[in-house]
């Protein structure tokens, strides 16, 4: 039985994704959560899922610092298609608002220094009703790589749960075979998940019984192997409730996640929605700092051409960006939850004899003034030296605690307070 698992094993190892790509969460900007699938260019010119939205927020991410602070994406999600597809099996973009076609506008943010991205979905449509990719994976696989694609999301809507995890499998082989590095979004737990659905690996099906499906992490690592990043859980929406509800999926379920993410793969809670209209700008600092520290994708889904400054200037914060980037790629955790604020910490760089730390308090308060808390961190499990510098992201200070000593943070209601402590070292030791 041993050699048969093994067989099985190295066997879906030959059909992984191996592009060498996504080994930082990507970053970039997205429509779908701003724009949804507005398509009466008629009524909302400005705002319409067409070739005309996408060279603009191209424009806009080039010359106004995103490109330059890491957002080099530029990702279509749905309602790009034409009800149907060619004489030759090929899906093609909606005539009257993508008059250019998909490859004109794919050269035109290559033009901007941006890589481009698109959506389909594996189901017979998808979420919107446009043709799926379902029976075509190769063909779309192709084209995609034709068009220059750079990122493909791929959605689950109108298909088989059981059929899922094989055929996210099959469109990573395909995309593999194109030649073309292509960063691959999936979406399959994100439909399992919230039903509860736990599988086994499909190439292990000959060994998931009751006996040996304690052998194998569900899902994740057919995801790992085969996704650059995968959505976890349900869409986000713009409000904060919404954004508390995946933070709270999230913390509950890292013991069972985290450990598959890292550079190449990533778990992924959806969409940067701020700038928007749902979150306060304590919030929107808080949604920041959570998904810089979670390792999360920085997709942005906001309108750049209203945006305002002190939200743009969020969403361009090079430190915590800088956080979220770390090359050593851990996703970080909630460990504790003091006076209904929640602390999460995640290792980063410097690692030399004792590991960095990013460190959020989230406040679940709404007590109506910031709320101080008292803290070591010792008690926070940052203990590996005497001494740290301790550096708040968001109100530049900078001060020099011992792990024993106590510090207070004072956080807003609903609001963050994101610190680094990085370890000062006897260099003469």
């Amino acid at each position: 039985m041993l050699s048969l698992l093994l067989i099985v094993v190295f066997a879906s190892r030959g059909f992984a994704l191996d592009n060498g790509l996504a080994l930082t969460p990507p970053m970039g900007w997205m429509h779908w959560q701003r724009f949804r699938c507005l398509i009466d260019c008629d009524a909302y010119p400005d705002e319409c899922i067409s070739e005309n939205l996408f060279k603009t927020m191209a424009d806009k991410m080039a010359e106004e610092g995103y490109l330059g602070a890491g957002y080099d994406h530029l990702i279509i999600d749905d309602c790009w298609m034409g009800e149907h597809r060619d004489a030759q099996g090929r899906l093609q973009p909606n005539s009257t608002r993508f008059p250019s076609g998909i490859k004109a506008l794919s050269d035109y943010v290559h033009s901007k220094g941006l890589k481009f991205g698109i959506y389909s979905d594996y189901g017979t449509k998808t979420c919107a009703g446009y043709p799926g990719s379902h029976g075509h994976l190769e063909t779309d696989a192709q084209t995609f790589a034709d068009w220059g694609v750079d990122y493909l999301k791929l959605d689950g809507c109108y298909a088989d749960l059981d059929d899922l995890e094989p055929g996210y499998i099959q469109m990573g082989k395909y995309l593999n075979q194109t030649g073309r590095p292509i960063v691959y979004s999936c979406s399959w737990p994100a439909y399992q998940e919230p039903k509860g659905i736990k599988v086994c690996n499909q190439s292990y099906t000959v060994l998931c019984n009751q006996t040996y499906t304690s052998l194998f992490q569900p899902n994740y690592t057919a995801l790992r192997d085969t996704c650059n990043l995968w959505r976890n859980w349900d869409d986000i929406d713009d409000t904060w409730s919404n954004v508390t509800n995946i933070l709270k999926w999230f913390s509950e379920n890292q013991d069972r996640i985290a450990e598959f993410s890292g550079p190449g793969h990533w778990n992924d809670p959806d969409m940067l929605i701020i700038g928007n209209f749902g979150l306060s700008y304590e919030q929107s600092k808080a949604q920041m700092a959570l998904w810089a520290i979670m390792a999360a994708p920085l997709i942005m889904s906001v309108d750049l051409r209203t945006i305002e400054p002190k939200f743009r200037d969020i969403l361009l914060n090079r430190e915590v960006i800088k956080i979220n980037q770390d090359a050593l790629g851990i996703q970080g955790r909630l460990i504790t939850t003091i006076k209904k604020i929640d602390v999460w910490t995640k290792p980063i760089l410097p690692n030399e004899g004792a590991p960095s730390y990013a460190v959020g308090f989230l406040s679940n308060r709404v007590d109506g003034y910031p709320y101080r808390l008292n803290v070591t961190l010792a008690q926070l499990g940052i203990n590996q030296a005497e001494k740290y510098k301790i550096q708040d992201v968001f109100d530049p200070m900078t001060r020099e605690v011992s792990q024993n000593e106590t510090i207070f943070v004072r956080v807003k209601p609903t609001g963050v307070v994101l610190l680094t402590a990085t370890p000062i070292l006897d260099k003469q030791k």
